[in-house]
């Protein structure tokens, strides 16, 4: 580095796809990565994994964190918090170890939660089961 420029990406990178891209492969990143086109493949974060509302993945994503505003079809890995926005729809198998979903996101999973496996349950079951509840 004759200039003493630094080439390492610093810790506050954000990494984007952008609407009209789309990625058929293997992705890794060391930072948070936006994805607001296509990915067909697999992708490892060791950041946040953010899924824009005209984001999506089909495949298998490992991260730290994850928020979810598209479509997210596959295998999914968080080792912290998966936060769900009311805009997402995810189908699939879910490990994470929090979980946060919005009323109105489509969550067609089986998930497994802090180490225990959780019920599968689609959205219109989760729905009638709360009509029941409150009619009981």
């Amino acid at each position: 580095m004759a200039n003493g420029s630094n080439t390492s990406p610093s810790s506050n990178s954000i990494n984007s796809l952008v609407i009209g891209t789309k990625v058929v492969g293997s992705i890794e990143a060391t930072n948070d990565i936006r994805i607001d086109g296509e990915v067909e493949g697999d992708l490892k974060c060791s950041g946040k994994v953010i899924i824009g509302p005209q984001g999506r993945i089909k495949g298998e994503v490992h991260c730290q964190n994850a928020v979810i505003e598209g479509d997210f079809q596959g295998i999914l890995r968080v080792k912290e918090v998966l936060n769900v926005r009311e805009s997402a729809t995810i189908s699939g198998d879910i490990q994470t170890n929090q979980l946060l979903v919005q009323a109105g996101a489509v969550f067609n999973v089986n998930c497994n939660m802090g180490g225990q496996k959780v019920k599968t349950m689609n959205t219109s079951q989760a729905e009638k089961e709360v009509v029941e509840m409150v009619a009981n």
